[in-house]
C-alpha cells in the first residue's frame, strides 16, 4: 500500500477559512439547546417567549401571549407565537431574526431575558435544518403604520439573512409581532412543555398566556394587572472590568483619565477616580485612547483595589417582589403554607444580583418523592440540568430534617422550592443556559433565603401541631367530662352536676355538641370566651330538621339531606340549644369565629 503524500503548507493553507457564527451552530446546535427533537420544541417556544415578554415589558405593556402547536404533516410541528408587543421596524425584521449575533441587549448592562441575540434566530436556522421551510415574520408598529410580512431563512456560510418575501399585509393587531416556524419534533416533552409554561405564568404574574397545543385549550390567565417596571442599563462597575474590555473602551475616548473614569463607569467620582490614578502613577491628563499595555494594566489593576460602592441594583435590576411571587405560586398551586423571601442586593465580579425564593408545603402537592424544584434566572425557567444547577446544590446542602422536613439528598414530601436568580450577567454553565454556575456569593444568598424560608416553614408546622394536640384535648374533655359527671353521679346516688362552670374554666373556647337521646337530637352551643359572638350553626342532616325548636333561619334540600341554617347571637358566658326529631346523622359547622377558638364535638360518633 502506497503512503499518503505528505501535505504541504501551501496545500493546507488552501483548505483553510474563515467560519461564520451561523455554520459554528449549525454543527454544534446542542449548545443552544437544540440537541435533539424532544427538546427542540420546548427551547423553541422558550426563545419565542422570552422575546415576546421583553419586549412587552420594554414597552410597558401587559404581555397577552397567544402560543399555537398544530402537527403538520409526519413529524413535522408549526409553533406560532403572537404578542402585543411595540413590533419591530420593517427593515430590522431580517436581521433580529436571520442573522446570529444580533439584538439590542448585547451591551447593554441590565437584566434582561435574553442578551446575545441568538435564541430566537437559532430557532430560525434549527427549522431550516430540520424542515427546510423558511420562517414567516408579521410585525406592526401601531395603527397608523401598515403590518409587514415576511419569509426568511439564514445564509449559513456568511450568518446573514436571506429575504425570500416581503410584502405589506392586514392584520387585526394594532401592535404586535406574530413569529411562524416549522421544524421536525416531537411531543413526547409535551408534559415538559405544559410545566414550563406553567413556571412562566407563576414568574411572570403580570402576563397571560393563551395556549392552543395540538387542539387542546389552556389558558394561563395573569394574577397582578401591573406592569413592570422595566430596568435602566448602567455604565460597567470598575470592579468588573477586565483589561480586554478597558482597553476597548479606553480605545473610544480621548478624555483624559479623570474624566474618563467618572463618564465611563458606575459609581465612580472625582475623589475615587483621582485614588485609582495616584495608585497607578499615571498623569490626570493623560489621554484615555494614548494609554499603552503597561499603562492600560496598572489602570485596571488600580481599579481592582480601590473601594468602590456596589452598582445600583434599583436601577438596573427587576425583581419580582415577595407578594407577588406568592400571588402568582397560589394561582397555579394550592398550598397549607407558602412564604418568599427577596434578599438585599448583592454582588460577584462587579456585577450586581438579587436572589429570591419561595417555600410551598402540603395543600395538593404530591406528599411522596422528592419535592418539586423550580429554578428561574432573570424570570426565564431553567427546566433542564438541574442536577449542574448552584441551585440544586444549595438545597441540597441546606439540613432540612432541622425545619421538621424529611430529606434524603433532596427534601423529601410535600414541598415545594422556587429560586429567582436576577443579574445584569447571569453566570450559566454553557450557551443553552440551563444551569447557573456556582458562584460563592450567589450560593450564599440562596442558602440564606432557603434558611429563612425553613424556619418561617417550621414555626408554621409547630404552630399546626400544637393546634391539633389542643383541639384533641378539647374534643376528649368535652367527650370524657360528662360521661364523668353521669357515673360519679350514679355511684353516690345523687343528679347530674352542671359541669359547665369546669368546661368553661378548661376550655375558653366557644363549644358545640352533638348528642341523640331517644330519637331526639340535641345541638348545644356554649360561649366560654370573654367577648359575644354573632354565629352561623349549620346542620347537614337527613333528620328532620323542620321540627327543630327555635326553628332553623331556612332550610334547604339537598337531595336526600337537608341543610338547616341558624342565626344565633351568644354574649360571653351564655348558651343556646336546638331540637329536633331523627337518628343523629350528618355533621354541624359553625362559622363566625376563628377555628382556633372553636371545638365542634359530634358525640353520637365519639
Amino acid at each position: 500500500m502506497v503512503p499518503p503524500k505528505p501535505a504541504h503548507a501551501d496545500d493546507l493553507a488552501k483548505q483553510q477559512r474563515s467560519i461564520s457564527v451561523a455554520e459554528f451552530f449549525e454543527k454544534n446546535k446542542h449548545l443552544l439547546g437544540f440537541d435533539s427533537p424532544t427538546r427542540g420544541i420546548v427551547t423553541t417556544v422558550k426563545e419565542a417567549i422570552d422575546n415576546a415578554l421583553d419586549a412587552c415589558e420594554e414597552a410597558g405593556v401587559l404581555p397577552d401571549i397567544y402560543l399555537g402547536i398544530y402537527r403538520m404533516e409526519g413529524e413535522i410541528f408549526k409553533v406560532f407565537v403572537e404578542d402585543n408587543g411595540p413590533g419591530i421596524v420593517p427593515d430590522n425584521i431580517p436581521y433580529v431574526f436571520g442573522k446570529l449575533l444580533y439584538g439590542s441587549r448585547f451591551h447593554q448592562i441590565r437584566q434582561s431575558r435574553g442578551q446575545q441575540g441568538i435564541g430566537i434566530s437559532a430557532a430560525v436556522l434549527y427549522a431550516q435544518l430540520t424542515s427546510g421551510k423558511p420562517t414567516l415574520v408579521i410585525s406592526r408598529c401601531g395603527s397608523d403604520r401598515p403590518a409587514f410580512r415576511f419569509l426568511i431563512q439564514i445564509k449559513t456560510e456568511t450568518n446573514e439573512p436571506e429575504i425570500l418575501l416581503r410584502e405589506e399585509t392586514s392584520w387585526d393587531r394594532v401592535h404586535g409581532t406574530r413569529i411562524e416556524i416549522e421544524f421536525k419534533s416531537s411531543l413526547t416533552a409535551k408534559k415538559r412543555l405544559v410545566e414550563y409554561l406553567r413556571y412562566t405564568s407563576v414568574i411572570n404574574p403580570h402576563a397571560r398566556l393563551r395556549v392552543e397545543l395540538d387542539g387542546e385549550a389552556i389558558l394561563f390567565d395573569r394574577a397582578s394587572d401591573e406592569p413592570i417596571i422595566p430596568p435602566q442599563a448602567i455604565l460597567p462597575h470598575p470592579h468588573g472590568v477586565e483589561l480586554g474590555e478597558l482597553k476597548r473602551i479606553a480605545a473610544g475616548s480621548k478624555e483624559p483619565l479623570e474624566l474618563f473614569l467618572v463618564n465611563s463607569f458606575t459609581r465612580v467620582g472625582q475623589k475615587t477616580a483621582k485614588e485609582m490614578i495616584q495608585i497607578t502613577g499615571l498623569k490626570e491628563t493623560t489621554k484615555a485612547n494614548k494609554l499603552d499595555a503597561t499603562g492600560l494594566s496598572r489602570l485596571q489593576a488600580a481599579m481592582q483595589q480601590v473601594k468602590v460602592p456596589p452598582p445600583p441594583a434599583n436601577q438596573c435590576l427587576s425583581p419580582i417582589g415577595e407578594f407577588l411571587i406568592k400571588q402568582g405560586l397560589e394561582k397555579e398551586f394550592q398550598f397549607d403554607f407558602c412564604s418568599a423571601r427577596t434578599r438585599p442586593a448583592n454582588v460577584y465580579h462587579g456585577h450586581p444580583f438579587i436572589v429570591e425564593a419561595a417555600l410551598g408545603y402540603g395543600g395538593k402537592l404530591e406528599a411522596e418523592g422528592n419535592a418539586r424544584i423550580m429554578r428561574f434566572a432573570n424570570r426565564v425557567p431553567l427546566m433542564y440540568q438541574q442536577g449542574a444547577c448552584a441551585v440544586t446544590g444549595c438545597i441540597s446542602n441546606v439540613n432540612w430534617r432541622s425545619y421538621s422536613v424529611s430529606q434524603s439528598g433532596l427534601p423529601t414530601g410535600p414541598v415545594l422550592i422556587l429560586v429567582h436568580v436576577a443579574s445584569t450577567n447571569v453566570p450559566f454553565t454553557s450557551e443553552s443556559k440551563d444551569a447557573i454556575a456556582s458562584i460563592p456569593e450567589i450560593e450564599r444568598e440562596i442558602t440564606l433565603a432557603l434558611q429563612d424560608l425553613g424556619r418561617d416553614l417550621k414555626t408554621f408546622l409547630s404552630r399546626r401541631d400544637k393546634g391539633r394536640l389542643s383541639d384533641e384535648r378539647a374534643r376528649a374533655i368535652c367527650a370524657i367530662i360528662p360521661e364523668i359527671a353521669k357515673k360519679v353521679a350514679e355511684t353516690i346516688d345523687k343528679p347530674v352536676p352542671d359541669i359547665t362552670p369546669i368546661e368553661g374554666q378548661i376550655m375558653k373556647r366557644l363549644v358545640a355538641k352533638k348528642w341523640t337521646d331517644k330519637g331526639t337530637v340535641t345541638i348545644s352551643i356554649q360561649n366560654y370566651t370573654s367577648h359575644a359572638l354573632d354565629l352561623t350553626l349549620y346542620a347537614i342532616t337527613s333528620d328532620d330538621v323542620k321540627t327543630s325548636d327555635p326553628p332553623a333561619a331556612f332550610i334547604e334540600e339537598m337531595g336526600t339531606d337537608k341543610s338547616g341554617v341558624w342565626q344565633i347571637r351568644l354574649s360571653a358566658g351564655e348558651g343556646w340549644q336546638t331540637r329536633y326529631k331523627g337518628c343523629g346523622d350528618g355533621m354541624i359547622d359553625i362559622r363566625g369565629v376563628d377555628e382556633k377558638k372553636k371545638v365542634v364535638v359530634d358525640l353520637d360518633r365519639s
